[in-house]
């Protein structure tokens, strides 16, 4: 007769693990001596050596008792069973760790790939990072929101990039970042009502924003950008003495 000890060395396990089958039933409690000590004979070091065997091929302990007990075409049936679920698991695996790959930039985390691209066109138009964070960052709530928009967005803004004279307005905002004087936010919201008023006037207001998008929605991505670059608050109160208000959504206040 064997101690727990000795039949857990021959199979090649630990004594932990025999225990362990033990509380899953997967292992037959033994009887013990006069001490009160387990003792096992060799047919359950040949046992372990199956369970153990059968665990290490990845088969799940729920489904081990059931393979010991099969017989040769249910065993085999089995096995294809788990054998489909791994290589299952083993895809979804692989799709994590292609995602895991993705956010290695950053700009991946909730983003979908066109979005990503276009944060990195403005980078290299000049456009600086702060202003790409702050950008990024509004997208995050408006994909998560509506998804199903994203082709849309980003064919408005990838057509709103092209035109070089928002080009200029990002870059020029970039240089407002660390000079938030009145003066120079008094530049930036001529500019910018400038932009904004050419736009609608050759395309129509409904140019400057997506209908689509909640009151709700508008002021959380107002607040959004605010918290961000706090002086943005100050250049909506310049541009509103311009004719135009709002930040995510803009609307004119004098007629045209």
């Amino acid at each position: 007769m064997l101690t727990i000890g000795e039949v857990a060395s021959y199979a090649g396990v630990t004594v932990r693990a025999v225990r362990h089958y033990h509380a899953k039933g997967l292992l037959p409690e033994p009887e013990r001596d006069h001490s009160g000590y387990r003792r096992y004979d060799a047919a359950t070091v040949v046992e372990l050596i199956r369970i153990r065997t059968l665990a290490e091929a990845g088969v799940p302990l729920a489904r081990v008792r059931e393979l010991l007990q099969a017989g040769a075409e249910e065993f085999a049936a089995a096995v294809a069973d788990i054998d489909k679920q791994l290589r299952a698991e083993i895809r979804q695996r692989q799709r994590l760790r292609n995602r895991i790959a993705r956010l290695a930039a950053g700009d991946n985390l909730a983003l979908p790939p066109e979005l990503v691209e276009f944060l990195d066109q403005l980078r290299a138009l000049g456009v600086d990072e702060r202003i790409v964070q702050v950008e990024r960052d509004g997208w995050i709530p408006l994909v998560a929101r509506s998804p199903e928009r994203v082709p849309d967005w980003i064919t408005r803004k990838r057509k709103q990039i092209a035109d070089p004279q928002l080009i200029d307005f990002y870059l020029t905002l970039g240089q407002a970042m660390d000079r938030t004087d009145d003066r120079n936010l008094a530049e930036l919201a001529d500019k910018m009502a400038s932009y904004v008023k050419q736009i609608a006037d050759e395309q129509g207001e409904d140019c400057l924003n997506d209908p689509d998008i909640e009151p709700p929605l508008v002021e959380l991505l107002d607040t959004l950008a605010f918290d961000s670059w706090p002086p943005a608050r100050r250049l909506t109160e310049l541009l509103k003495q311009r004719g135009w208000s709002g930040w995510t959504k803009l609307e004119r206040t004098d007629p045209p």
